[in-house]
């Protein structure tokens, strides 16, 4: 292929994909998914090696298409089971509870500045209360939340990233971990079926394998990314630029410009013109959903795969913002923030802070 410059889709070498920036196109795209399928929304970007491969299958990890990666007729019933734990009303029900963990980590991370210590805004408010939520909001409890939120972020990158053979081979245990869990759950949910996510699942008749790939990519989308929006939210706020905004337009404004999952992955089924340029069968395209100047919606998809969870991030991003908006007024940053920087998903991965009065260099290596 020969790199396609000034086009509605572009071929990057480097990226190994066809890059589409276009919010109109992007939208068509998605619109789309019998031309543009979503085959290869949940494969490795980098290919895994033999190593990381042995050890996934030791827990049978398999992703056979359940919901981001399915254009066919099991999709519908899959995402209606799962659409009904995130209806308007549960999300609206789950702000009084949003409100409350933020709250309560809001007042902490006060008292830790007030001290004149230096505070991370992403483990100490962005992190745990989204997981916290969208695991009441599944039926789910005895979850171990920080156990989770390492084996997402460690999918995230083993899926999303670029790591060496070494690097694959610790993430692939990590998410082989996490891959025995969903099976020791969904096993549970087949000899006494609650009603909850793995209950839900189970009674629709799916395989093992199906229950697991619905909750290994829902149990990291329905938090992880929330947490990473938040993160972006955070660090606008600190950027001073959008100090003055309400949260609800600050959320609205970072989902245009700065989303937490700003490109998504389709795959063409057969030869097809995009705008103006030739793609061939089976070529893998890179959607642009933010900072393109696009519409905020757009950050969470469009069509038969739209982000189930989009009202509920907006919820949650809009009482962190709320919550924290006092401290927020009152911090400054001490570093540029390390940011994580993933095919299709980059916030900053920590947020550190201290007072406006704090002179002190609380800088780090």
């Amino acid at each position: 292929m020969v790199r396609v410059t000034g086009c509605p889709a572009r071929y990057d070498e480097q990226l190994g994909y066809w890059v589409v920036d276009d919010p109109a196109l992007a939208r068509d795209v998605l619109l789309d998914p019998r031309m543009f399928r979503p085959d290869n929304a949940v494969l490795a970007h980098t290919p895994l090696a033999v190593k990381a491969l042995r050890v996934l299958s030791t827990v049978g990890f398999a992703l056979p298409p359940t919901l981001a990666n399915n254009a066919g007729e099991s999709h519908r019933p899959i995402r209606a089971a799962v659409a009904r734990f995130f209806s308007p009303a549960r999300v609206a029900a789950a702000e009084p509870f949003t409100r409350e963990l933020n709250a309560v980590r809001v007042a902490a991370a006060a008292a830790e500045l007030a001290s004149g210590r230096e505070v991370d805004l992403v483990q100490a408010i962005a992190a745990e209360p989204p997981a916290l939520v969208v695991l009441r909001l599944l039926g789910l409890t005895d979850v171990d939340v920080p156990a989770l939120k390492a084996w997402s972020l460690d999918s995230l990158e083993l899926f999303w990233g670029w790591p060496d053979e070494d690097r694959q081979l610790e993430l692939a245990h990590s998410a082989a971990e996490f891959y025995a869990w969903l099976r020791s759950r969904t096993a549970a949910a087949r000899q006494a079926p609650a009603d909850d996510l793995f209950g839900a699942l189970v009674g629709l008749g799916l395989t093992d394998e199906e229950v697991c790939a619905v909750g290994y990519f829902l149990l990291i989308a329905g938090q992880e990314t929330t947490t990473q929006l938040i993160s972006a939210a955070f660090h606008r706020v600190l950027g001073e630029a959008e100090r003055a905004a309400e949260p609800a337009e600050l959320v609205e404004c970072v989902l245009r410009d700065a989303s937490s999952v700003p490109t998504w992955r389709r795959i063409t089924a057969e030869p097809t013109v995009l705008g103006d340029v030739e793609l061939p069968a089976g070529a893998p395209v890179l959607l642009g959903l933010s900072g393109h100047g696009g519409p905020a919606d757009l950050a969470f998809g469009i069509g038969m795969h739209r982000c189930l969870g989009a009202g509920l991030a907006r919820m949650e991003t809009r009482v962190a913002l709320e919550s924290a908006g006092e401290l927020l007024a009152g911090v400054r940053p001490v570093e540029e923030p390390p940011m994580i920087d993933l095919l299709s998903f980059r916030a900053p991965k920590r947020l550190r802070v201290v007072t406006r009065g704090n002179t002190e260099d609380n800088s780090r290596p």
